[in-house]
């Protein structure tokens, strides 16, 4: 049933699919991203209570999302190298590690540009902010976790470990507005019934977000192909692409 997908676990395979996928997710991240943002940040209403200091959701929401969703991809590909024994897996965990922590700070430091105007106050230790900030030395440790191994494979099951036992942190995030009383607006978009945002500005907010949706996977296919080149700078196959 699966031997149609055995081709693609080789090394070589992977590389070769990674650049032809490349250009078409590169395209996708800047059609996507070009409407959403222009769109959001030129043309969107001003908010009636937040003024135009609203539009910094184009980057700021989509930055959180995408943070938190590349650490469960890393816990995800974490159990399947670990169970498994695959490491392709491990190596899209490091290729992962470094977009997800720029889309952390991201999100950190667009939120507390927003915040100041709203709240008053760059940073609160409120329990979104302080998690997500978690998230974020999180990211940290799986970089310098891999770094500080000699040993190229412990530091893959390491950093495996690391992810897994980390993915918690990301239920608190999401949930930390309705399990404590914080300064953070609840869920807007998300939510099961009538989003509570504005048309207008809820389209241009969705096409960013799946912009950076395409730029993460854009991004970690070039870094997983460099990845891929790495582990396997002695194979026959990484020697011939050379010549």
């Amino acid at each position: 049933m699966w031997k149609w997908l055995h081709p693609y676990a080789k090394p070589e395979t992977q590389y070769r699919l990674c650049g032809k996928l490349s250009p078409f997710f590169a395209v996708l991240t800047a059609l996507l991203l070009g409407i959403g943002l222009v769109w959001g940040l030129a043309f969107a209403p001003a908010d009636y209570q937040q003024g135009n200091s609203f539009r910094i959701m184009y980057v700021h929401v989509p930055s959180a999302i995408w943070s938190m969703s590349i650490y469960v991809a890393m816990a995800l590909a974490g159990v399947i190298g670990l169970v498994w024994q695959i490491k392709q897996a491990h190596l899209s965990i490091i290729a992962m590690a470094p977009i997800g922590a720029v889309f952390n700070f991201l999100a950190l430091a667009t939120g507390s540009i927003w915040g100041k105007p709203m709240w008053g106050t760059w940073w609160v230790w409120d329990a979104r902010l302080t998690a997500s900030l978690i998230l974020f030395f999180l990211y940290l440790g799986v970089m310098a976790l891999y770094s500080s191994f000699q040993d190229r494979n412990a530091g893959m099951k390491a950093t495996a470990i690391l992810c897994i036992v980390g993915v918690i942190n990301i239920p608190i995030i999401h949930f930390s507005v309705e399990w404590w009383n914080t300064l953070h607006q609840g869920a807007s978009i998300t939510k099961f019934e009538k989003p509570s945002i504005a048309t207008p500005m809820l389209i241009p907010l969705i096409f960013s977000i799946f912009g950076f949706m395409a730029l993460t996977v854009w991004l970690t296919l070039v870094r997983y192909r460099n990845a891929l080149l790495r582990e396997d700078i002695k194979r026959p196959w990484v020697r011939a692409l050379v010549k």
